[in-house]
């Protein structure tokens, strides 16, 4: 199934590119259809990886008032796939195929108070909320946390923006963010809107189980590649369909099966749907986990993953020496629907 098979895909021209903070480049785009993406919508774009076409969503930071610009910022991830390389080569004059603006993110106008959390590149999502909730004159903090601030997007303009409802917190400057007394402070009728690493957006589930919150007041936008450890190379098979690949750092599993042959369903490719769940048989190593499907007691149990975003590591941090393969590369045997 093609991801998004719903998704109505266009051609667009870049018309400016340029650097907004460290790694981080912000792609201004002509859309071949315009239309005024609301806050909390996101692109799919097709890049060219390895010489493939593959795709990667990007948050819509903005579209100007006809809507026949649109603006999106990528950060030059470390250990990236190949879809934040491709996206920082783009130039004035490059074509590019994306499609319309979708909706999975959506704020929800009229509750009493909110509080829009970014995590680094995660103020790409929340950016366009809180200037709507500006503009209606809503009850809202906006929390923004960063390593530097030279590595943080937009914050110059977020400053001028919202003034001292905005919060930031710098780890260099030892002021990180304080997940608990954040969501210590919040009332049962907060409605908390993030998107960031999958550390943050851990901590802060927890602790709002912690503190029995309501839990369709917590909503998230995922990034669909930051785990809990560097991606490593290993082995996936597919024992009834006689599969057997290499994952390579920089591809998904499901790229990689794909490539290898295999029918696989998937949709959103954040981790965030299930569609691409697939049945752990056996397993040499540790699962990466690196969705937002499954729940925390669901992911210790490791039976299932959903194979767009999450990994498998022989060499785990936590378990020091823990090479599990004689060439050290873990292997993960699955079933797949």
């Amino acid at each position: 199934m093609a991801a998004n098979s719903s998704a109505v895909w266009q051609k667009g021209t870049v018309v400016e590119a340029t650097e907004v903070a460290r790694g981080i480049r912000r792609i201004v785009i002509e859309p071949g259809a315009p239309v005024q993406a609301v806050p909390g919508t996101h692109v799919d774009v097709a890049v060219v990886v390895n010489g493939e076409r593959e795709v990667r969503s990007y948050s819509v930071v903005e579209t100007n008032d006809d809507g026949s610009r649109l603006a999106l910022s990528v950060f030059r991830t470390p250990a990236s796939r190949g879809g934040s390389i491709f996206m920082h080569g783009l130039e004035a004059g490059d074509d590019v195929d994306l499609t319309q603006p979708m909706q999975n993110f959506p704020l929800r106008v009229g509750a009493p108070r909110y509080v829009l959390l970014a995590g680094g590149i995660g103020v790409t999502a929340v950016l366009g909320m809180g200037r709507l909730l500006a503009r209606l004159g809503a009850d809202y903090r906006f929390v923004y946390a960063g390593r530097s601030r030279d590595a943080m997007a937009y914050l110059d303009e977020l400053v001028e923006e919202h003034g001292d409802r905005l919060e930031v917190h710098v780890d260099a400057e030892g002021t990180q963010l304080d997940v608990p007394a954040l969501v210590s402070g919040l009332d049962l009728t907060t409605e908390l809107y993030m998107c960031g690493p999958i550390r943050l957006m851990d901590a802060v589930r927890r602790s709002w189980q912690d503190f029995e919150l309501s839990l369709p007041n917590l909503r998230y936008e995922t990034f669909g590649n930051s785990g809990w450890f560097d991606p490593q190379e290993f082995t996936v098979r597919i024992p009834r369909l006689g599969i057997e690949t290499v994952v390579p750092k920089d591809r998904s599993m499901l790229e990689a099966l794909e490539a290898a042959g295999a029918d696989m369903m998937f949709d959103c490719r954040k981790g965030e749907c299930g569609l691409c769940e697939v049945e752990v048989l056996d397993l040499s190593g540790d699962i990466d986990h690196r969705d937002v499907f499954y729940s925390e007691r669901q992911q210790r149990a490791s039976a299932k993953m959903c194979c767009c975003v999450s990994r498998v590591t022989a060499r785990n941090p936590l378990r020091p020496g823990s090479v599990l393969t004689s060439n050290g590369r873990a292997v993960v045997s699955i079933e797949v629907s």
